[in-house]
């Protein structure tokens, strides 16, 4: 029973990045042509991918749970600015966005990622 259990929970997590991907545009193909539909499609699969890396790495609690619209109407269309200074990296955003909280937390966690050797 745990051993179909287990196989379920993985067709779902399959299941809900495809629905994720068609939400991505992959439903959308911009031409005719084999080839720029494979190129769009392999794009599109980049998204998908660092959405997914993102939201594990970078986000907790509600944020991590929340469908790929919410996440990309609340943290990735925010106007900011990267500032550099001083040797630190800071994020600038409005004070009047009212996820400004959660974007600051997950700057700051993808901040303390170990640097790749």
């Amino acid at each position: 029973m745990q051993f179909l259990e287990a196989c379920h929970q993985a067709q779902a997590r399959v299941e809900d990045r495809i629905r994720c991907a068609k939400e991505t545009d992959l439903r959308r193909l911009p031409l005719k042509k084999f080839v720029i539909n494979s190129a769009w499609c392999v794009a599109v699969g980049l998204a998908c991918d660092l959405l997914a890396w993102f939201v594990l790495l970078a986000l907790d609690g509600e944020s991590a749970k929340a469908e790929l619209k919410r996440i990309r109407y609340t943290l990735l269309h925010t106007a900011g600015r990267i500032v550099r200074g001083q040797r630190r990296r800071t994020l600038r955003i409005p004070q009047t966005w009212p996820w400004v909280e959660a974007l600051r937390a997950a700057f700051a966690r993808v901040l303390a990622l170990p640097a790749p050797t």
